[in-house]
């Protein structure tokens, strides 16, 4: 049965948390992707649709950046949030690596030739009953082109940026499905990451970094 998100996302059964700085490691430039590319990623086969998101990789003046996408203001589910290129799941693809290939193709203009990819995170459940698989890649720097329909802009963020600890903070709050659950929040040059993708690049930086999430946390839907 699909949990009603309203009232979970508003009334938070705790203030947010602001990390010290002493608990989070000094700022990094590159991302060392060979654990993503080891991992062995769980997988959720318990929800009502498939979907996969693209987290790409880009460096650029030797630092490594993430791509997001803005998605557009008139979007039925998650209007102007921070997220990955990606989406959900059609007849057309034979693989959830297909899914999200395509879906970056469609959003950005991301050739799936253009695509080093490295490995596969951990899936994720979302609260629309989305079981979303992301994949990390490494792609060009270059000008990308949001579709002018899901996508209402092309957003680069500096590693150094996503591990500040100043930009960085969580809540808890209590969801009527899963219970207690924490949310992530980066705030990075006017943008925010949170929610789903907030949740992905958590358990990106984790592996690939010296970051560190609170302790104590329930990985596909925290």
């Amino acid at each position: 049965m699909r949990a009603n998100g309203t009232d979970w996302r508003r009334a938070s059964s705790e203030l947010r948390i602001t990390v010290n700085a002493d608990e989070h490691p000094m700022s990094q430039k590159s991302l060392t992707l060979e654990p993503v590319a080891s991992h062995e990623p769980l997988e959720i086969d318990d929800q009502e649709y498939d979907a996969a998101v693209l987290a790409p990789v880009i460096e650029r003046d030797g630092e490594d950046h993430l791509l997001f996408t803005r998605r557009a203001d008139d979007l039925g589910e998650h209007p102007g949030q921070m997220s990955f290129p990606g989406g959900g799941a059609e007849p057309v693809d034979e693989t959830i690596l297909d899914t999200a290939l395509r879906e970056s193709n469609e959003e950005i203009g991301l050739d799936p030739g253009e695509v080093e990819v490295v490995g596969q995170l951990d899936d994720i459940r979302t609260i629309t009953e989305y079981a979303v698989t992301p994949f990390v890649a490494r792609v060009p720097d270059r000008e990308y082109v949001g579709d002018g329909n899901e996508v209402a802009e092309i957003v680069v963020l500096p590693l150094s940026g996503l591990l500040d600890p100043d930009n960085y903070e969580y809540e808890r709050r209590d969801h009527p499905y899963y219970g207690d659950v924490v949310i992530h929040y980066f705030h990075v040059d006017g943008y925010t990451v949170w929610g789903a993708t907030g949740r992905i690049l958590v358990q990106l930086l984790e592996l690939t970094t010296e970051f560190e999430a609170p302790e104590g946390l329930d990985r596909t839907h925290y």
